[in-house]
């Protein structure tokens, strides 16, 4: 049995590690794709994951493929394209370390993915499917996501979902609303970030998550806050979860890694959403904000998951290494 099946975009994030006196960046490689980090995370606390997506058969699809196997995820689903090029993201920052992009995708491999070429199998064994709208901005792969997800839903799988915007690969921002706002609509589980609900709607973290439960059915809404934290909310109860202190050097993958990070603890948990309490959401939101904070300080999204005794210390200190001083140590 796979806890979490993941579908969407698998590339590879050059991000900038200097300037020279022009303005040219020296950038790095590294594994990148939102759906990859997401379920990196939780494979590094407990899960068993697999990818459903395509790459390049070039240097960098290798070298995604052995990324996955490294962190243990499933790569059975991973097709490879001799026709179409790994995707390729380029990262620059600013002082404070937020991210602005560009994309060779025109098209890039994860685009290409046909329905014709998804495993169902995996979704079959699979509890959960995730997926994000990168894989909504073009054709094919806006009809394979489309029909995954409807195939995940028919076969009573618990639906995930994360917006992830990056306004550069959508034609318009009213096309971007569009498919984002289908996808909201068909999840159990949200985790949206502060600045798409600003985006979608304009209004508060907290209006944004109560818009999820009441209009478009979602059971479990995330919304995260950047060093703010995050605001977790069900019909039934909340919880907002601050960050530990950091130095951060590079968000990227920072919102997958919460995401990976919350599902692997509400799977933990074992329960109904609507059985979730205030102390449950706590639980989540706890680790999951401290997980991401803490991979802010280094760089890269898979490369940068902070081991669980890591996070287990940011959150409580070198006093709770007692297991009764947290619940399910």
């Amino acid at each position: 049995m796979i806890d979490v099946v993941a579908l969407g975009e698998l590339l590879i994030d050059f991000a900038a590690k200097s300037t020279d006196a022009s303005g040219y960046p020296t950038m790095a490689a590294n594994p990148g794709g939102a759906p990859g980090n997401f379920l990196a995370a939780l494979n590094a606390y407990g899960r068993k994951t697999a990818f459903l997506g395509k790459v390049g058969n070039d240097t960098f699809g290798h070298l995604l493929l052995g990324t996955l196997k490294k962190a243990g995820i499933g790569t059975k689903g991973i097709v490879m394209d001799d026709s179409v090029f790994t995707t390729l993201a380029f990262v620059t920052f600013d002082e404070s370390g937020d991210r602005s992009f560009s994309f060779a995708r025109k098209p890039g491999a994860d685009t290409q993915l046909t329905w014709d070429e998804i495993d169902k199998s995996l979704i079959d064994d699979a509890r959960v499917f995730h997926f994000g709208t990168l894989s909504l901005t073009e054709e094919p792969v806006r009809t394979a996501t489309q029909k995954a997800v409807a195939y995940a839903k028919e076969k009573g799988k618990l639906i995930t979902c994360d917006p992830n915007l990056r306004k550069p690969l959508w034609p318009s921002e009213d096309a971007a609303r569009e498919q984002i706002l289908w996808s909201l609509a068909q999840a159990d589980v949200v985790k949206i970030s502060d600045n798409e609900v600003e985006f979608l709607w304009n209004c508060t973290p907290e209006e944004g998550a109560d818009k999820l439960l009441q209009e478009f059915g979602v059971s479990l809404a995330m919304v995260t806050l950047g060093p703010d934290g995050c605001l977790l909310k069900t019909e039934s109860a909340s919880f907002r979860a601050i960050c530990p202190k950091v130095h951060p050097i590079d968000t990227t993958g920072a919102g997958d890694i919460f995401g990976g990070s919350a599902v692997a603890r509400l799977l933990e948990l074992n329960k109904p959403i609507d059985a979730l309490t205030a102390d449950d959401l706590a639980y989540i939101g706890q680790y999951a904000a401290a997980a991401a904070s803490l991979s802010t300080e280094r760089s890269g999204g898979i490369p940068s998951i902070p081991a669980k005794e890591a996070v287990l210390e940011a959150m409580y200190g070198s006093s709770c290494w007692k297991p009764n001083h947290f619940l399910h140590a």
